[in-house]
């Protein structure tokens, strides 16, 4: 059976923590920014958590992560 190949524009996009938890970025910090708060525009900078409901499908896109 062959190997599974990882998917590029998703692995450019999602990290793996240390306990194995995927991150993403926040949306909604690319443009139109002088209608956003100081305050809403600093959360977005952080990294968030991919849900429970998506971690499946993330494991299928990157298999070897």
């Amino acid at each position: 059976m062959p190997k599974m190949k990882t998917h590029r524009g998703t692995a450019k996009r999602i990290k793996i923590s240390g306990s194995g938890k995927y991150l993403r970025k926040k949306a909604g910090k690319s443009h139109l920014l002088s209608s956003k708060t100081r305050k809403r525009k600093r959360n977005l900078k952080k990294t968030a958590v991919v849900n429970s409901v998506s971690q499946n499908a993330m494991k299928k896109l990157l298999p070897y992560m």
